[in-house]
């Protein structure tokens, strides 16, 4: 069976890897230069368990057990966070800590209830409480180098796909013909109705003494969070409210918009962000030194819900993977396998 597959970030290349090991012909089309060009290597870098998805059951299902086949499958492509905390604040938060709590407890998520005395540095009056789970850290440039041996000649690099045809058996992809065409671009080749494009302004701060601090994130709602990344001492701050630089239904529109984003847009965002940080965290300034911006597109469903979770969508031949985390690409390589194998 020969499959194509677009877009060369975790869930491309995750499921070509899967597909190779299975026999099959495959071939892994990339518009850019390298692998995990767009929101695979511009993100949080963060290996969820799903304590973020209070108000979505299946992300948090979801989330959970792809956390933990990540760590089996590529152990040395993340590192554990020393010390990962969520919040809760008083006002601020759409639930209460105890309601919180007892979600990630039934959802089979091990989390512990800890103090707030250890770290001097919170306005402890701001918050209801606080619980530590154990998270990890991907390590992007690690897992770029092993995909580019693992994939070395199945990844066609700077090679966007102009045209798509379905036929009466398998799919032409630019005149050629594959049995099955994947599409992992979240949208970038044709719009993925009942969700929305969010390009997004990421900041990075290095710390100014030492390089030890915890995770925080502040749950549930429209919040912000400080984690760190695979290098030592420099974290991103994410804003839900303010990270965010629109909200688009084409992805090509949501790209010009991240292109227009200059320096004065990125101060002013940098300024909203950091005060509604301090609020919570007073010695922030102290602590932290502003490093530079990160720009990236996320796909979103709409919704209250803050449901995350990963699909597969299947129309004839060609199959579309849609929203969902880092570690959600077990599921979806799960789903297309079923598929694809004969039982």
């Amino acid at each position: 069976m020969r499959v194509a597959i677009a877009g060369a970030g975790w869930y491309g290349c995750h499921i070509a890897n899967a597909l190779i090991a299975q026999d099959m012909e495959v071939r892994v089309f990339e518009k850019n230069a390298g692998l995990f060009s767009e929101a695979s290597g511009n993100n949080q870098f963060r290996l969820h368990q799903g304590l973020h998805y209070a108000r979505s059951a299946s992300t948090r299902h979801q989330t959970r057990d792809g956390y933990h086949r990540f760590v089996e499958r590529y152990p040395r492509l993340s590192r554990p966070v020393a010390d990962n905390l969520y919040l809760v604040p008083r006002d601020a938060s759409l639930m209460d800590f105890e309601t919180y709590f007892s979600i990630m407890l039934s959802s089979g998520i091990s989390v512990e209830r800890v103090g707030l005395e250890p770290w001097p540095f919170i306005d402890r009056n701001r918050f209801e409480g606080a619980i530590r789970c154990h998270e990890r850290v991907v390590l992007t440039s690690q897992a770029r180098t092993h995909f580019e041996q693992r994939l070395n000649g199945v990844v066609c690099l700077d090679r966007p796909i102009r045209e798509i045809r379905q036929c009466e058996s398998g799919v032409d992809v630019d005149g050629e013909h594959f049995d099955v065409f994947i599409d992992a671009t979240w949208g970038a080749l044709s719009p993925i109705a009942r969700f929305f494009y969010e390009p997004t302004l990421l900041l990075y701060y290095r710390l100014r003494h030492g390089n030890a601090f915890p995770a925080i994130t502040l749950v549930d709602g429209p919040l912000w969070s400080i984690y760190p990344t695979e290098v030592s001492g420099l974290f991103t701050l994410s804003s839900v409210t303010h990270t965010p630089v629109g909200c688009f239904d084409h992805k090509a529109d949501a790209y010009r918009a991240l292109a227009s984003v200059g320096s004065a847009d990125v101060h002013s965002k940098r300024a909203l962000m950091e005060a509604e940080v301090r609020s919570y965290l007073p010695q922030f300034d102290d602590l932290f030194e502003f490093v530079g911006p990160q720009r990236s597109i996320k796909t979103k469903p709409r919704g209250l819900s803050d449901n995350r979770a990963c699909g597969v969508e299947r129309s004839g031949d060609v199959f579309s993977v849609i929203s969902g985390k880092i570690d959600n690409i077990f599921f979806a390589t799960d789903r297309i396998l079923g598929s694809v194998i004969p039982a």
